[in-house]
């Protein structure tokens, strides 16, 4: 349980804050080690630093963590999101249904192939595609759908498999945010037809720069070869390998020194995902005991934390959200907005450049659509009441319960009288 504190005035009303402890260490991110030195001394000194076998051992890795017949890493997580939309064969005009609430790079990529994204509103349990809606939106046109695990929170699988079986639609799953999670016993990154993991610096198992594309399909795990790792399509026993003098005209392929980091970063996971889980799921209970909703996970559902994202009713408390995120400053908590804007808002798409970068200018054949600011109005008022807060990698029990201590002086009824006044 969180310790007590003695009642003071908020501190945005003159009273001490609450939080008083440095916490650098505690939020410090990636962990690095000396392991993660000698690894990448180990390509260093010899002296490869292009095709080092390193970057197959990764492969290997994430092949045997995850059951999968096939692991192919990239220099990035959009490039291994390009891969998957490439490796699908998406024909121009085809269309995708997508969350808004995502990352630019779970969208953005199949643009390049000519696909058409078809944002679609999250459902406020899980901050996943919401299955309903995006049932509402398929057309003759509809030949897949993107899967967020936002956050870390796997997404409404169940619902989002019946509705692809229904109309025999693929899922890319983009699980850059949910390494270690999963659904049903099912770890993340294996519900997909392809599956994409980002390995960036702030990501749970990071490599710098990096991504890796999970498939069980030799067909799809060849056509993101030849996409941009040539000298892997050498190595294909069938007649792709004609194109192994040109791949098609891109290349995708991970550094080694990155893929040193991420073998070792990987092996580390399990262990520092339990610290992460066991920091925020205490920190979770006494902040659902004040109302907040914390995004605790249905019992089959195991999620992870690559951000630490509550919902603040700011109208429960009569109190517009920006003066309670002050408040929560004022106490020395790190309270901060959503990281990632709404995609369906940005002028690539609301200014129609989208149709540019997908060559579909002019097409009569293909009908573009047009994306409006204001079509997903739940997401769009959900987005609003979200507040970011540490994930506290590194943290003892002490610092938490000051963050306690300043969400509960906050919330108190005599501070929150004071800041409707």
């Amino acid at each position: 349980m969180p310790r007590p504190f003695a009642a003071t005035e908020a501190a945005i009303f003159g009273g001490p804050p609450a939080v008083t402890l440095d916490a650098r260490v505690a939020n410090r991110w990636p962990i690095l080690t000396t392991e993660d030195e000698a690894a990448v001394l180990r390509v260093l000194r010899d002296g490869d630093l292009s095709l080092h076998p390193v970057t197959r051992e990764l492969e290997a890795d994430y092949r045997s963590c995850f059951g999968v017949r096939h692991a192919l890493a990239h220099c990035n997580g959009t490039a291994a999101l390009f891969a998957a939309f490439f490796a699908l064969d998406l024909q121009p005009g085809d269309e995708v249904l997508v969350p808004s609430a995502t990352f630019w790079a779970s969208v953005v990529p199949m643009l390049w192939v000519g696909a058409l994204p078809v944002f679609c509103e999250s459902e406020p349990e899980r901050m996943g595609l919401d299955p309903e809606d995006a049932e509402r939106k398929i057309t003759p046109r509809t030949r897949a759908l993107v899967v967020v695990h936002l956050w870390g929170m796997p997404s409404k699988m169940t619902e989002l498999f019946a509705l692809a079986r229904r109309h025999n639609l693929k899922i890319i799953e983009d699980a850059s945010h949910a390494h270690g999670a999963s659904w049903r016993g099912r770890r993340c990154g294996t519900l997909g037809d392809l599956s994409v993991f980002s390995l960036q610096s702030s990501k749970l198992a990071p490599a710098g720069e990096g991504g890796i594309l999970l498939t069980d399909s030799d067909a799809y795990f060849e056509r993101a070869v030849c996409l941009g790792d040539i000298m892997r399509v050498l190595e294909l026993e069938s007649p792709a390998q004609r194109f192994a003098g040109t791949s098609f005209g891109i290349k995708t392929r991970m550094a080694p020194l990155s893929a040193a980091v991420a073998r070792v970063q990987l092996a580390h996971l399990p262990e520092r995902n339990a610290r992460r889980n066991e920091n925020l799921r205490y920190l979770s209970k006494a902040l659902e005991a004040l109302g907040l909703q914390t995004y605790l996970p249905p019992a089959h559902v195991e999620r992870v934390y690559f951000e630490y994202l509550i919902r603040c009713d700011a109208a429960r408390w009569g109190v517009p959200i920006e003066k309670i995120v002050e408040a929560l400053r004022a106490e020395g908590c790190d309270v901060n907005w959503p990281r990632y804007p709404l995609v369906h808002q940005q002028p690539l798409f609301t200014e129609g450049h989208f149709a540019r970068l997908a060559r579909l200018d002019g097409r009569p054949d293909v009908p573009l659509p047009v994306y409006h600011p204001d079509a997903l109005p739940r997401t769009t008022a959900a987005n609003r009441e979200l507040l970011r807060l540490p994930t506290f990698p590194g943290a003892e029990r002490e610092l938490l319960d000051e963050y306690i201590a300043g969400f509960r002086k906050v919330f108190a009824a005599a501070t929150i009288a004071r800041l409707r006044g």
